[in-house]
């Protein structure tokens, strides 16, 4: 595996898979098994694997989340050199932001950029379209992979490919789960023991929704509003959760035959999120 910490060094390196099929996962570290799922499926769709990591700045609108991020880039390398990736990135701020995050172009979505994430984390959808906008022109791959634990960001960068007419396509990894449910997150590092196990809740609370769903139930505004207070009952605070449909993120409509159930919630000084797909 090739590690390059320069733009100049990366173009260098990926020069030599011309020709070659290219699949990129783009992280910023601190890996776990839900991270590695995604390079196991790149591997399977490309013959070259390319990963970057980079915490980026531009899309962390709570400066405490930013400086509390878990950082492990050598374990993260020792992972990834034994999945077998070629080319490794991991690029500062002064690399990817030559004049500043202020003073750089930017990339936004409208509309499903400011619903729900977009709403509770005013900017966080400008900095991820943007840092994956930059690595999409640097990597130039055929395929990039994401995981569908994030579903609007998901969605924020097929529209953004689609739209910008890039020559790539996105392909969706399921979601890795704890055995409680938890979906894999590096922020769940930052939760004790005890808190993992509350934080279960999150993915308990989605199913029944999820089952309720399926067995006929339409009384949507009911659902979240009981599902919201599932959740405070077991010492979360949640921000969201809502049914919606998976095309747009707008309000599900009783003839909608595909739904997704979408939930927010803080434990602690930490902020997860999670959704299941479903077919009505």
């Amino acid at each position: 595996m090739k590690l390059c910490r320069t733009i100049a060094d990366f173009r260098s390196q990926r020069q030599a898979f011309q020709g070659e099929s290219v699949a990129f996962v783009a992280t910023m570290g601190n890996l776990h098994k839900g991270h590695l799922s995604l390079v196991k499926r790149a591997r399977q769709l490309a013959g070259r694997v390319v990963v970057s990591i980079y915490v980026n700045p531009l899309q962390f609108n709570e400066a405490s989340d930013f400086e509390h991020y878990p950082r492990t880039p050598e374990q993260d390398q020792q992972l990834l050199e034994a999945e077998g990736v070629d080319l490794l990135f991991m690029p500062d701020s002064r690399e990817l932001y030559p004049h500043g995050q202020q003073g750089n172009c930017k990339v936004m979505v409208p509309e499903l950029g400011d619903m729900l994430e977009g709403e509770c984390r005013p900017g966080h959808f400008v900095g991820v379209t943007t840092i994956v906008n930059k690595l999409f022109n640097l990597v130039q791959p055929d395929v990039a992979l994401f995981g569908e634990k994030d579903f609007q960001q998901l969605m924020l960068i097929r529209r953004m490919v689609d739209d910008l007419n890039m020559p790539l396509s996105i392909e969706a990894v399921p979601t890795c789960r704890h055995d409680n449910g938890l979906a894999m997150s590096s922020r769940n590092n930052r939760l004790s023991g005890k808190q993992q196990q509350q934080a279960g809740a999150i993915y308990q609370v989605l199913s029944h929704m999820a089952e309720q769903l399926q067995q006929g139930r339409s009384d949507y505004p009911v659902l979240e509003a009981d599902a919201m207070d599932f959740l405070r009952q077991q010492g979360l605070e949640p921000e969201y959760v809502v049914i919606r449909r998976p095309a747009d993120l707008l309000p599900l409509q009783r003839d909608d035959m595909q739904a997704v159930v979408l939930a927010a919630a803080r434990l602690g000084d930490v902020r997860l999120i999670d959704n299941i797909q479903l077919t009505l």
